[in-house]
């Protein structure tokens, strides 16, 4: 799977066109390590995951998270082998190395507990994450094996944000979630529906830890993340995609669909619209977002037969039969599921008959 990295790039391009010089530089300095992550890691970070899941039940699962938190020293061309806290030890000094080793145990906490998911894998996947990855990178991503975070700049996103900010984490960790059921391809519609599906998990891991409501929610991804040379609130937002910063260029509807031949088909722009979805089905639904409409998209991905190359419209229709299974059929569930996929445009009232 190809490395899923957390900012949009169309946000650093943007930085690029209009930013001040040392600001172009950061955002430059940044796509080029994810250009150059892109091609040269896919098939190492495959190859890499074989022997590890060969062993890994013997080092915890069944509600006990197994973490290793590594310092990538700043280096980007090798994985880290320093390790800076590992599963049951104490605080160290570095604190981005505890955000991160706590937000590795809050997500693993958010299956477990929620939706009875055992690790990445549901089957007891250690979680390996590195910290000080690349000098300044302002970035994060799911590898294929690891998470990795960059420190920021301190100008496009705040020094330590990204081990802070516990929906980025979510949202990394379920690219192997998503790897390991339904595999979508990443590019085009597919890709889209992966980086709605993070996204989704990402809100629902940040809300579980905080105890909201879909009402309380801010379904933001990246919250307080941003630095002083981006306005805006986040990098993304469910309820209202578009708004989270200026230049966000998310549409919410099937009219607005962008296409494009960046960013692997626009994976990061058009995974507003099923994320608007998602955020309309929780919230009509209300309550935890996470016991009926979150439910309904987890069971989709491990049971709902969608292909990887599956198109907004497939992955659609799967929910609905998700929704029917669980709740039945023209259930408030399943009219709330319905709706929110009429009301961005991928289904049709005449469709649902």
């Amino acid at each position: 799977m190809s490395p899923c990295f957390i900012v949009p790039p169309e946000l650093l391009e943007r930085i690029l066109r209009l930013g001040q010089a040392a600001d172009r530089e950061a955002a430059l300095a940044t796509l080029s390590i994810d250009h150059s992550i892109r091609t040269n890691r896919i098939q190492n970070a495959f190859l890499a995951a074989i022997p590890r899941r060969r062993h890994h039940l013997v080092h915890g699962g069944r509600g006990r998270p197994h973490r290793t938190i590594f310092d990538a020293h700043h280096r980007t061309d090798v994985h880290a082998t320093t390790v800076l806290r590992a599963e049951g030890q104490p605080p160290c000094s570095d604190e981005d190395a505890n955000h991160a080793y706590d937000g590795l145990g809050d997500t693993y906490r958010f299956f477990w507990e929620a939706l009875s998911r055992d690790s990445i894998d549901d089957a007891g996947l250690p979680l390996l994450g590195e910290v000080h990855f690349g000098r300044n990178y302002d970035n994060a991503f799911w590898d294929g094996e690891r998470m990795m975070f960059g420190d920021g700049d301190g100008r496009l996103f705040k020094i330590g944000g990204f081990v802070r900010a516990l929906d980025v984490i979510g949202h990394e960790l379920c690219h192997g979630v998503t790897q390991s059921t339904l595999n979508l391809l990443y590019t085009g519609q597919p890709g889209a529906l992966n980086e709605s599906i993070s996204d989704v998990f990402g809100s629902l891991v940040k809300q579980y830890r905080r105890g909201q409501t879909a009402a309380d929610s801010d379904w933001l991804i990246g919250e307080d993340l941003l630095g002083p040379a981006v306005r805006g609130v986040a990098l993304r937002s469910l309820r209202a995609p578009g708004t989270a910063f200026e230049g966000d260029l998310q549409p919410a509807h099937m009219r607005d669909y962008r296409v494009t031949s960046s960013d692997n088909g626009g994976v990061h722009l058009n995974s507003g619209i099923p994320n608007h979805a998602f955020y309309l089905a929780a919230t009509a639904l209300g309550g935890y977002a996470w016991e009926k409409a979150g439910r309904i998209w987890y069971h989709t991905l491990v049971v709902g037969a969608v292909p990887p190359d599956a198109h907004f419209h497939t992955f659609a229709q799967a929910t609905l039969r998700t929704a029917g299974v669980l709740f039945g059929v023209a259930s408030e569930e399943w009219r709330a599921v319905a709706e929110a996929w009429v009301r961005v445009g991928v289904l049709s009232a005449a469709q649902l008959g």
